[in-house]
């Protein structure tokens, strides 16, 4: 029997407490990644010590422990699906956070290890349940569901903007180890809201045992040839996600390090210079700022009959993130002729950035929950998570290369890259579509009842 959600602003209430859970997730998460590589950089006799890496084996580290992060979401997304459940998993998850970030906070390098390896655990546990959880609001059908998963997005850069400000402003300036510790503060905000909004969430996200008889028996069979055509498509487009991630997560690292060494980031008039972790909120403000304005935007395409499926729109999505470096290629030949390059740079690339995730990311996350079988539910959350791990291990070693091969070079050839891909898919998406089976299709009797809501 289906739990009926208790609503607010047309949305289960149960959508904010996830919300709120995980922007403070992601403030954590984001502030700690904002400091990782410029601490593992910064000199060891420095007024903010950190360990004096090179910048190479700075980006190595980042991209090793990126992809760990989200590799650990498919043994997360196992233990919730086969024995606790997802929301014991997001709370396990939580309690591993808050624990690893704290440790951070101590100057150790043994510590040091020990944080990073408890929060690729938490981060397992928690991401892809969560996320699964979200679609577990929505009845099948229920045309509400990608702005649900937009909302939720939004959370989860509420928090990232504030993490690049707050806790990059007190890694910079007070010490690397003080903003790990906030971090771990965050985290423990968001473990408390989830445990109290317990009540919102009846029905969703729980372990096999407490399921109904009908979600149980539905869980025990064999996929169907149909299950199995969505599970490749779903393959198929986690492709699609790696080549998004490896070209997007160069924020973290060959762009975060490109802002402090080589952007002019002087503001003369105010005798003031921006902080280069700074520069890791301006995507965050922007999916705040033009999150609902891109969803209107798809949802009024598609009203008119225009071509909307989640495959198309991901494939857009790679296609104009690849175009936001564009503007780096413009950054790098400033830098050689001037010596410096101008902050709007970066800024119009990560606009770019931002369009072409709002188009990809949360689409693809509802994606998932529309076609993965109830049984595989949080496993193929955390294949996807599993994809966007590998995308930051890659974008790690494109840095890596950039040292030796050049930044325009690399700028210039990510464009590229993403366009063919984009390009590619676009061309072959109807037989995709085919594999779905009308998953994304939504009944007139579904869409009545919603417009009568």
């Amino acid at each position: 029997m289906e739990i009926q959600q208790k609503q607010l602003f047309g949305h289960p209430r149960g959508l904010y407490v996830l919300f709120l859970t995980e922007m403070w997730e992601r403030f954590s998460f984001y502030g700690m990644r904002a400091l990782l590589v410029l601490f593992l950089v910064s000199s060891v006799n420095g007024e903010n010590p950190g360990y004096g890496w090179t910048s190479s084996e700075a980006l190595k580290l980042y991209g090793i422990y990126t992809f760990l992060v989200y590799l650990s979401s498919i043994p997360g997304g196992i233990i919730a699906d086969k024995f606790i459940g997802q929301k014991k998993a997001v709370i396990l998850g939580g309690a591993l956070l808050v624990v690893g970030h704290s440790i951070l906070a101590v100057q150790n390098i043994t510590a040091f290890y020990i944080g990073l390896g408890l929060i690729i655990a938490g981060v397992g546990c928690l991401k892809p349940n969560i996320s699964t959880m979200v679609g577990g609001l929505y009845p099948k059908g229920d045309d509400r569901r990608d702005k649900g998963f937009t909302i939720f997005y939004i959370g989860i850069n509420v928090g990232a903007f504030l993490a690049g400000i707050i806790i990059g402003y007190v890694g910079e300036t007070m010490g690397w180890h003080y903003g790990f510790g906030l971090a771990g503060i965050g985290m423990a905000i968001g473990l408390v809201i989830f445990i109290l909004g317990h009540g919102d969430l009846k029905g969703v996200g729980e372990a096999t045992k407490e399921l109904s008889a009908a979600d149980q028996v539905t869980k025990s069979k064999p996929l169907t040839s149909i299950e199995k055509d969505r599970v490749k498509v779903m393959l198929l487009s986690f492709l699609m996600i790696i080549v998004f991630w490896g070209s997007f997560e160069q924020a973290g690292g060959l762009m975060n390090l490109y802002a402090s060494e080589k952007t002019d980031r002087v503001i003369s008039f105010l005798n003031f210079t921006v902080p280069a972790t700074w520069f890791q909120s301006v995507n965050a403000f922007f999916i705040i700022t033009l999150g609902i304005p891109v969803a209107a935007f798809w949802y009024n395409w598609k009203k008119n009959g225009k071509e909307a499926s989640s495959i198309f729109k991901i494939a857009i999505g790679v296609v104009i993130m690849g175009w936001g470096f564009l503007f780096m290629s413009a950054a790098s030949l400033q830098h050689e002729s001037e010596g410096s390059s101008a902050m709007y740079w970066l800024v119009l690339a990560y606009l770019f950035h931002t369009v072409g995730e709002l188009c990809a990311s949360p689409v693809a996350l509802s994606f998932i929950t529309k076609l993965a079988p109830l049984k595989y539910a949080s496993i193929m959350m955390g294949v996807f998570f599993a994809a966007t791990g590998l995308g930051n291990y890659a974008a790690a070693w494109v840095g890596v290369w950039s040292q030796t091969a050049g930044e325009l070079e690399i700028f210039t050839g990510i464009a590229i890259f993403c366009t063919i891909i984009g390009g590619l898919v676009i061309a072959i998406k109807e037989p995709l579509k085919r594999l779905t089976h009308g998953a994304e299709d939504f009944s007139e009797e579904t869409m009545g009842k919603k417009a009568t809501a």
